[in-house]
Order: structure tokens, then C-alpha cells, then sequence
């Protein structure tokens, strides 16, 4: 298949890689759509499985790839972990699975930043060189997204004239990004963010540390996103965010202080200050302007998160301008990342103007 010894990117850190899950949680009607397709023999050569980031996509083009393989008849797309097909797709031995992913380069050994075209010519050789052997054959491209054009071109050539007993799985975070005419050959099964349910039950077998509920409500339905957070306590920096705004409309300056302070800390593996306190920034001021329309969201993501909320909007005036705020913050953080603004001093800024309340709007786009 690939080279076992590389670099994963579609592993996300802290979690089991997706050939690794036995289950797909939470994702009923893609599973049965594809079932049902596959076993009344109606099974499309090119499946386009999109959805935001973390709700499963890739743990559905495994299991997908797994029960083709393994001539699997349950609409569930379950297959025993014993199957030789399971050990050998678990191994990345299995003859008749190719992934394409994102490679190393052979210079620096670090990730490349797109999916090349060299990574479609080994596709390409694969399916020539199992035809031999007949019987089905499955690709799984994650993610799709990150071609570049050479890329895609040649696997839009695959689409339009798709090898006999060929079946192509393309993961997709942004399918926007993918050529019209690629999206156009292929059958598109849209994953929805999971339930709090589903959530519970994705995240219970992973050890993750923190209260699985509150991560799952910041999360917003997606198990990539609460382990990512898990994995930068991002529960804490959650419990500080609302502790400040708490404060207002006198908000605790050195409170605020030391949130900008810790925004502005250097980024390692485990993830980014910065990205991590604007993204629960943002799930803030969309929590409050939800709590405006109608109240405080449950359950609540920190200690005494819905007394502050419930507080600071009230009505669907104050949801109007937190939702005006949030929009102009993001902005803010985009163009202050683009001409490189000290982290901590942009934080503080925003906060300063946030500490004036949902009459201020706009305001945080300003500058």
C-alpha cells in the first residue's frame, strides 16, 4: 500500500489512525446510502465522502475499503477483526488498497504541503498492476482537497475512465477546492457533524483527558476538534475565557493580561497558543450570541458558563452584536496573521474592545 515507516497526516495526534477504528459513529445515512448502493449492485466508482473536519470521514473510507475487500454483505459495514482483510488493512499489507496522502520529502523528510502528482503516478501503476490479479480494488485519497492541480488532473482521468472493478474514495474537508468536474463523477456522501450522544460514545474508548460533554459542546460535533483540544488543555484556557468576560462590564485587566500573554507562547507539536485561544475565543462570542436567541446552550462548557452568558445577552439585541463581534474578530485575527502583529498585543487588543460588550460590533474589525 504506502510506506508503513512515513509520517502520517491523516493521523490526528492523541487518537488511533482511522484504519485503526473498528466503528463509524454516529453516521447512519452515509453508511446506509453506500450499503444499500453496494449490495443491490448499483456501486458508483467514485465516492466523494465530505463533512467538516473530525466527524469521521476517514474512519468511513476505511470501513468502506475494509467491507468491499472483505465481500462483506452487513449494512452496517461492519467486518470481523479477525477477517484476514482486517489484519492485512490494519497492517497496510492488503495487495488490493492503495491510500494516496500527503508524502515526505525526500530532501528535508518533512511533510509536503500538497498531495503530487508522483503520488497519483503510484495509483496509477497500482491499478495496472493488479488488474492482473481481477477482483476489486479500492483507493482511498485523503484528502482530496490537498492535490495540487497535476494531481487532480490525473485523477480526473481515473474518474472518466475508471479501471474495471475500481472503486475511489476521496476524503474531503473543503470540497469546494476540488475541481467542479471531479466533484461532478463522483457520488457525495455528506458526513453531519455528531450528536452529543454519538460524541459520548466516540470519545469514551479514547482515554481522552478532560470532561468528554464540555469538550464535546466546544467541539461542535467533531471528534478530530475535542481531541485536538483535549490535547492543549483547551478545557483550562475555555474556564479562563469566560472567568474574564464574567468580569464584565469591568473586565479584570490582569485577568485579560495573562490570557494574551499565554495566545502569544510558541507553537510546538502539540498545536498553536494563538490558534487554539482565537478558535475558543470564537466558540465564546457564538455560544453567547446563541444564549441572545435562545439561552444559555447546555450543557455548559465551563464553571458558571451559563450564570455569564445568560448575563451578558440577554435578548436578540445582544445576540446580534456578540454574532457582529465574532464575525469582525475572526477577521481581525486573519489580517493580523498576515502582517505578522505581535500574538499576545492582537489578543489584548481584542479583548479591550470585546470588555465594551455587543454595542461594540463591528468595532473589533477595525484597524
Amino acid at each position: 500500500m504506502t510506506d508503513d515507516a512515513a509520517p502520517e497526516p491523516d493521523r490526528v495526534p492523541g487518537a488511533p489512525h482511522p484504519r485503526e477504528t473498528p466503528r463509524v459513529f454516529g453516521q447512519n445515512s452515509a453508511i446506509a446510502d453506500f450499503a444499500g448502493a453496494a449490495l443491490s449492485r448499483r456501486l458508483h466508482h467514485g465516492w466523494l465522502i465530505t463533512g467538516p473536519r473530525g466527524t469521521g470521514k476517514a474512519t468511513l473510507a476505511w470501513a468502506m475499503a475494509r467491507w468491499l475487500l472483505a465481500g462483506g454483505t452487513a449494512p452496517d459495514l461492519s467486518v470481523a477483526p479477525d477477517h484476514p482483510v482486517a489484519r492485512r488493512v490494519l497492517a497496510l499489507s492488503e495487495p488490493r488498497l492503495h491510500l494516496v496522502r500527503r508524502g515526505a520529502d525526500e530532501k528535508t523528510g518533512r511533510l509536503r504541503a500538497e498531495i503530487t502528482v508522483d503520488e497519483i503516478r503510484r495509483l496509477l501503476s497500482f491499478f495496472q498492476m493488479s488488474a492482473a490479479e481481477g477482483g476489486r480494488r479500492v483507493a482511498i485519497i485523503d484528502a482530496a482537497d490537498e492535490m495540487n492541480p497535476s494531481a487532480a488532473n490525473a485523477v480526473l482521468k481515473l474518474l472518466e475512465e475508471p479501471p474495471r472493478d475500481a472503486v475511489l474514495l476521496l476524503v474531503a474537508h473543503q470540497p469546494a477546492r476540488l475541481l467542479p468536474t471531479i466533484r461532478s463523477r463522483c457520488r457525495e456522501l455528506r458526513l453531519a457533524p455528531l450528536s452529543p450522544d454519538a460524541m459520548a460514545a466516540a470519545l469514551g474508548p479514547l482515554d481522552v483527558a478532560g470532561d468528554p460533554a464540555r469538550l464535546a459542546a466546544l467541539a461542535g460535533g467533531s471528534v478530530g476538534e475535542a481531541l485536538r483540544l483535549a490535547g492543549q488543555d483547551g478545557l483550562e484556557r475555555y474556564q479562563q475565557i469566560v472567568d474574564l468576560f464574567a468580569t464584565l462590564p469591568r473586565m479584570d485587566r490582569p485577568r485579560a493580561a495573562a490570557l494574551a500573554d499565554a495566545a502569544g507562547g510558541r507553537a510546538s507539536a502539540a498545536g498553536d497558543p494563538f490558534d487554539l485561544t482565537m478558535t475558543l475565543l470564537d466558540r465564546f462570542l457564538a455560544r453567547a450570541a446563541r444564549a441572545g436567541l435562545m439561552g444559555p446552550p447546555l450543557p455548559e462548557a465551563a464553571d458558571g458558563e451559563g450564570a455569564a452568558l445568560a448575563r451578558l445577552s440577554p435578548d436578540d439585541r445582544a445576540a446580534r452584536g456578540w454574532a457582529a463581534a465574532q464575525a469582525a474578530l475572526s477577521a481581525r485575527a486573519r489580517r493580523g496573521r498576515a502582517v505578522n502583529l505581535d500574538p499576545a498585543a492582537l489578543v489584548m487588543d481584542m479583548l479591550m474592545t470585546l470588555a465594551q460588550g455587543p454595542e461594540a460590533g463591528d468595532a473589533t474589525g477595525q484597524g
